[in-house]
């Protein structure tokens, strides 16, 4: 009898990989723990004013959010594609935030110029390729 659930499809994962799965996890436990505590403020500040939430409401449930995928990347292994594809989904879906806070003029995190905002952006899309490249998934970048 085989197993034809989407981990039969994937490779072994290597050392790098798991070091890079867990990594990212631990990344995104670490950020949502800080939208609940300590940078909660700063958080606020990246939450584009079209978000039809209420700013602190947003943090919470983005950092329950990051907490969650932190989490299921550090201790799902053979579940890390689909995981992997919604952590990827997730940066895409809170890049308005950096946006906004470039856009904006919105000092947090040292964020203090738009120089220093402008650069935050480009690190979103390495964010996306991490949390593909670790999901087994590079075939979509």
């Amino acid at each position: 009898m085989h197993d034809f659930s989407f981990s039969y499809y994937m490779k072994k994962e290597t050392v790098t990989e798991k070091t890079g799965r867990i990594t990212l996890g631990a990344f995104l436990l670490f950020a949502g723990i800080s939208h609940l505590t300590f940078a909660r403020d700063d958080f606020q500040a990246q939450v584009p004013d079209w978000v039809p939430l209420d700013k602190d409401l947003t943090v919470v449930l983005s950092g329950a959010a990051e907490i969650s995928l932190g989490a299921a990347l550090m201790l799902l292994a053979r579940k890390r594609r689909l995981v992997g594809l919604v952590a990827a989904l997730f940066f895409v879906a809170v890049f308005p935030g950096n946006i906004s806070q470039y856009t904006h003029h919105r000092s947090a995190f040292g964020l203090d110029t738009d120089r220093r905002r402008f650069i935050r952006l480009l690190f979103q899309p390495v964010l996306v390729a991490w949390a593909l490249w670790i999901s087994d998934s590079r075939k979509l970048l």
